[in-house]
């Protein structure tokens, strides 16, 4: 049993056009670079692949790819860009399904390890990660900061995209260390809004290098984005990179 919410079929054959800026050439480029540096000549495996919006052009630069995915409604939409044999992906949550095999790079993307909404399971999530890996391989994390320093006090929703498509708010709640995410998206059909919301579980980065700790992994580096611009105390997010021993 898994914390995440299940991804609805609705939801997947929509993901992929609702992000086009996250799969734009300006966003993958920096990320694919990172990580086919990372995974060298060994393999890759990408917890929460979805409908592989990194995944599918990572293996297209060569990289031996395979990917565990809990909804499966998420792994058919990747089904139609790539098919078992090219990128073989295992329906299963990441913090306890296993794969065949050693892999030089586990990866976790745009903030999906809050997707785990309590600690005991996040700390899985590296332990997994690190069964996973190949001495010397490395995990690798995207994840926003918690946006806690712009909450006045007495207010409790914090605004992350304001556009004519979609209006999108956080609402936090600092004592179980959980966040809702609420979407409204503009169909452009209809000019109505569509109302979404998914729950997670916010992390520091401190947190998670103890995670990494007693999963027995060390952090090797900490960036604000895949372009490895530094990370600051004013950064948004940041892309760190745990490495097990040799």
């Amino acid at each position: 049993m898994t914390s995440s919410e299940l991804w609805t079929r609705a939801t997947a054959d929509r993901y992929d056009a609702e992000e086009t800026e996250m799969s734009s050439a300006a966003v993958l480029g920096p990320t694919l670079d990172l990580l086919a540096e990372l995974a060298g000549d060994g393999r890759a495996l990408e917890f929460a692949i979805g409908t592989g919006r990194v995944g599918v052009p990572l293996r297209e630069r060569g990289v031996p790819v395979a990917g565990i995915e809990l909804s499966a409604h998420m792994a058919a939409a990747l089904r139609r860009k790539a098919d078992e044999e090219t990128l073989p992906v295992t329906i299963g949550d990441m913090a306890t399904t296993v794969v065949p095999g050693e892999f030089a790079l586990v990866y976790l993307v745009y903030n999906t390890i809050s997707n785990l909404l309590t600690q005991d399971e996040q700390v899985e999530c590296f332990r997994n990660a690190a069964r996973h890996l190949r001495p010397g391989g490395r995990f690798v994390i995207e994840l926003g900061v918690p946006p806690l320093r712009f909450l006045p006090p007495g207010q409790v929703a914090v605004p992350f995209d304001v556009s004519d498509r979609h209006v999108g708010f956080d609402t936090i709640d600092p004592v179980e260390q959980t966040l809702v995410s609420h979407h409204f998206t503009r169909d452009t059909d209809t000019a109505h809004y569509r109302r979404g919301a998914s729950r997670h579980r916010y992390a520091w980065p401190a947190e998670l290098d103890l995670m990494a700790r007693l999963a027995g992994l060390a952090l090797e580096r900490r960036v604000a984005d895949w372009d490895g611009s530094p990370f600051t105390q004013d950064s948004l997010k940041h892309v760190s990179v745990w490495r097990r021993p040799m």
